[in-house]
C-alpha cells in the first residue's frame, strides 16, 4: 500500500502512519480506505483502486481553519453536505516535480473521511444536513468513485 502513493516521496510513505484497525474494517462498506492520522490530525490518506484496478495512495494535508462563521460545507467526493467543521478543504501536492515545487490540488472533503459510510447511510448527520436524494446507494457510489477518480486525475496531472 506504502507504494501506491503518487504524491508522496519514498520517505514519506514509508512514515505514514497506517490505521491500526485494518483487520477490524467492514471492507464490502468501503469503496476506498481513507483515514485521518491519529497522532497529527491535519494529516490524511486516501487509498483506492484506479480504473486498471492498481492502487492508488494520495496525502492530504489539512487546510487551516479560517477564521469567521463556520458555515456548512459540501464534501466534493460524496456530495455530503456537512455542518461546522465537518468537512475541512484539503490540499493534496501534486504528483512528481510539479509537486516538489509546492504545487497543490484543493478539495473539501468530509473532515473524518468517512465518505463511503455516508453513501451507505452508515453515519447519519442532524436533520437539517440531510439532502433529499433520489439516488440509489450504488448510484451515490458510483458517483464518489467518479469523483474519486477525477480528483486523482488532477493529483497526478503533470501542470
Amino acid at each position: 500500500m506504502r507504494a501506491s502513493f503518487v504524491n508522496a516521496s519514498r520517505g514519506e510513505a514509508e512514515r505514514l502512519r497506517v490505521p491500526s484497525d485494518l483487520a477490524a474494517r467492514s471492507w464490502d462498506d468501503l469503496d476506498f480506505l481513507g483515514w485521518v492520522d491519529e497522532r497529527s490530525p491535519l494529516h490524511a490518506y486516501l487509498v483506492l483502486a484506479d480504473d486498471e484496478d492498481r492502487l492508488v495512495g494520495v496525502q492530504l494535508r489539512r487546510a487551516p481553519a479560517g477564521v469567521g462563521p463556520r458555515r456548512a460545507r459540501m464534501c466534493s467526493l460524496c456530495t455530503t453536505t456537512h455542518p461546522g467543521q465537518g468537512a475541512a478543504l484539503m490540499v493534496a501536492p501534486r504528483a512528481g516535480r510539479s509537486g516538489r515545487a509546492g504545487n497543490t490540488v484543493g478539495v473539501d472533503v468530509c473532515a473524518d473521511v468517512a465518505c463511503s459510510a455516508y453513501v451507505r447511510g452508515l453515519k447519519s448527520l442532524p436533520p437539517l444536513m440531510r439532502v433529499p436524494e433520489t439516488l440509489t446507494v450504488e448510484e451515490r457510489a458510483a458517483r464518489l468513485r467518479r469523483n474519486l477518480l477525477t480528483f486523482v486525475d488532477r493529483v497526478r496531472a503533470q501542470r
